[in-house]
């Protein structure tokens, strides 16, 4: 007993692609963090709020390396993560906007991603957010990241029965219990990297 209490919690920072307010990705990461809560010791998934960072321009950094203060404070919330969970919607086949400026925001300068692991999962139609998701560990390669394999997450939003509510919120138990797999995985692959540090 005495082992489980000093083991050390591992800071989840959440990100979403969507800035919708009943957004199914938003769905999914408010679901991951009810889920550590409920039972998995150890774990805590933070969101982190994306929808402040001005599109990225380099005009707006300062001549010693500073950013404007929601992107210094993005930027410190990034570092303070031990690794990050990811909801990836597809637009166009693609990361959403909000997604891909939030990344690369955080990697001006000296790269706040490097070195930590991560894991993705989405919402959307007909495949599920997949195609986001392969654009992302793309992303993931040049910024550093080391994503998860398995188990992947996309889920058919649209597909009948309803897989959330109105708010977004998710109400199927079978996804649930799949979130929570990809949040064991997330969990042993960021103790195997902090062992090797």
């Amino acid at each position: 007993m005495e082992a489980a209490a000093a083991r050390p919690v591992i800071r989840v920072a959440a990100i979403c692609g969507s800035l919708r307010k009943a957004s199914y990705n938003g769905g999914l990461l408010r679901a991951a963090a009810e889920v550590c809560e409920d039972s998995i010791p150890g774990l805590r998934v933070d969101h982190v709020d994306i929808s402040g960072l001005p599109l990225l321009n380099t005009d707006l950094e300062t001549a010693d390396g500073g950013f404007p203060p929601a992107v210094e404070a993005f930027r410190d919330k990034v570092r303070q993560a031990d690794c990050f969970l990811f909801g990836s919607p597809e637009y166009n086949y693609s990361i959403a906007t909000p997604l891909k400026n939030a990344l690369d925001w955080a990697s001006r300068g000296q790269n706040c991603w490097a070195d930590k692991p991560a894991a993705i999962v989405s919402a959307g139609g007909g495949f599920g957010g997949g195609r986001s998701q392969y654009h992302l560990r793309q992303v993931g390669v040049f910024l550093d990241l080391h994503f998860i394999n398995k188990p992947e997450l996309a889920v058919k939003a649209f597909e009948q029965p309803p897989k959330f509510d109105s708010d977004g919120n998710l109400i199927d138990a079978q996804i649930r219990e799949r979130i929570k797999q990809v949040l064991l995985s997330l969990q042993a692959f960021t103790l195997r990297l902090q062992k090797k540090d």
